[in-house]
């Protein structure tokens, strides 16, 4: 635990940029459910601890969250950062537990009210589900654009414009959504195409 708490104490110097970067380009009205707090910080206690726990609090700024409350984006980036380093070490890396953050995201939100809804929509299908999954986002959190072109009928490139989330992050998301619906062999890999804007490209079986 120790030298977890030690790895964790900074993040790297290119990492506290892009967070910067992102969080200085939120405003108040961008905000996110409490569900994908607790989600993170559900992971953080079963890698790091309460005393891990207690450290993503610190720099979020709530002693709580409540699942259908909405809250600052930027409080979930800080967050979410802290987190990922906290957790990188027993993940693979930064990268690695951010994309497992977005796994859990999508569990939490699929067992909610609107997360069932998106599910009986989709029925089953991938597809549907995909093109379906920029009204799910918006019962999420208040920012962004999302959209999806087809390149066959299980491939395609999902793009999200005006989002705060790193990449690796929605990588976990999309993944755990396309398995979700039955989806096997799921490739995503998303690359950032602005300060905010990335693509996914994305197939299964």
């Amino acid at each position: 635990m120790t030298d977890m708490k030690q790895k964790s104490d900074v993040l790297e110097p290119h990492l506290a940029r892009e967070l910067e970067e992102r969080v200085s380009l939120a405003t108040r009205e961008d905000t996110a459910r409490g569900l994908f707090f607790n989600g993170v910080l559900g992971a953080v206690k079963v890698l790091g601890g309460e005393s891990a726990v207690q450290q993503c609090l610190a720099v979020a700024g709530e002693k709580k969250y409540v699942d259908f409350f909405n809250y600052p984006v930027a409080a979930f980036l800080r967050l979410s950062f802290t987190a990922a380093q906290v957790m990188g070490p027993q993940l693979g890396g930064f990268d690695p537990a951010l994309r497992r953050m977005g796994v859990q995201a999508t569990s939490d939100f699929l067992s909610s009210a609107a997360g069932k809804t998106l599910l009986l929509l989709a029925g089953n299908s991938p597809k549907r589900m995909l093109g379906n999954l920029h009204s799910g986002y918006r019962a999420a959190v208040s920012y962004g654009e999302r959209g999806v072109t087809w390149t066959s009928d299980t491939s395609g490139v999902f793009t999200m414009k005006r989002d705060f989330m790193t990449p690796a992050y929605h990588e976990g998301v999309l993944q755990a959504v396309i398995e979700a619906m039955g989806g096997t062999q799921v490739h995503v890999s998303g690359k950032k195409t602005g300060p905010l804007d990335a693509e996914y490209t994305l197939s299964w079986q």
